[in-house]
């Protein structure tokens, strides 16, 4: 378990499957920018066996109250700046429960998830996008630690259309 301040974050649990599925899967939990489309379980319960979720590529990891509630979800998965070992980051998405949103738990997340990737893994950069209308997200991540970088245009495509992304990252040391 990572511990924070006001949350943790901790592996996802066998018998945490279906609520992540439902999660995943509810318009409502997701909110306007993390809606894209229905989707299969594509092989999670066989992921969760092999490797509980956790590995050097890609990572979901669940976001927990003081009482152990599940209040949310965080994500990271590698991506690649260059051909073959040019260099890799991990880029990394938060999702918090719409009674949760707007108390300040986005930051710790972002800040643990990020301080988790660099404590593990060999990376010098972690990242973020979020659309550029999600003002939130944007002030959660500033907030963490994360500098602005620039604007990603047409970069999503999310209900029925194509969406601007604003980039932001931290470095190892920042």
């Amino acid at each position: 378990m990572i511990q924070g301040g006001k949350i943790a974050l901790r592996p996802v649990e066998r018998d945490d499957l279906a609520q992540l599925e439902h999660w995943k899967s509810d318009p409502e939990l997701l909110g306007e920018f993390n809606v894209f489309g229905l989707h299969g379980r594509q092989g999670r319960e066989e992921q969760f066996a092999k490797d509980g979720l956790l590995n050097a590529d890609r990572g979901q990891l669940l976001v927990v109250d003081s009482g152990g509630e599940v209040v949310g979800m965080a994500s990271y998965w590698r991506v690649d700046h260059g051909p073959r070992n040019g260099g890799h980051a991990y880029q990394i998405g938060t999702h918090l429960a719409p009674d949760r949103r707007g108390q300040g738990l986005g930051v710790e997340v972002a800040a643990l998830l990020a301080g988790y990737l660099f404590e593990t893994y060999p990376v010098q950069r972690v990242e973020a996008e979020t659309d550029v209308e999600n003002s939130a997200a944007q002030r959660a991540l500033e907030k963490a630690g994360f500098t602005r970088e620039g604007v990603l245009r047409a970069a999503q495509w999310r209900a029925g259309g194509w969406h601007d992304l604003v980039m932001y990252s931290v470095l190892r040391g920042e």
